[in-house]
């Protein structure tokens, strides 16, 4: 079973799909960043508006006017967060979009560069073949 889960582990797939994940984290980390800290400032002093901080409190307990504090006064309907986190997930796709249309197009470039491999010689038998015809051919 140690040996299976050896082999398992080895394999090219689980290895690439390790390093994806861990690749992907770190990379949602970025988009995050981007999002909340370069995108969404633009956005609120266009609009005057800051999404992280619309919430709707559920108990009367709650009246503070940023999310942090709501959060610790009770349970809060933080909806301005949910359009910051799918806000993130738009950026994301549409980066991850961009990222595998540029590689395809590489990889498309580099067929249309890449010289056609010459063609095999017929068998010899194809060959003795084709050369009784020919001389067939002449008479």
């Amino acid at each position: 079973m140690l040996k299976e889960f050896q082999e398992f582990i080895s394999r090219g797939n689980v290895m690439d799909l390790a390093v994806g994940v861990i690749i992907g984290a770190a990379f949602g980390r970025i988009v995050d960043s981007l999002v909340s800290d370069i995108i969404m400032p633009f956005i609120g002093a266009l609009g005057g508006v800051d999404f992280s901080n619309y919430f709707i409190g559920l108990s009367s307990a709650v009246n503070a006017t940023n999310l942090a504090d709501a959060r610790k006064q009770g349970a809060v309907f933080a909806f301005g967060n949910f359009i910051t986190v799918l806000l993130n997930f738009i950026i994301l796709a549409f980066i991850i979009f961009l990222m595998v249309k540029a590689v395809n197009d590489l990889r498309q470039r580099l067929e249309r560069e890449k010289p056609a491999a010459p063609a095999a010689p017929p068998p010899a038998d194809v060959a003795l073949l084709t050369e009784i015809r020919d001389l067939l051919a002449r008479k």
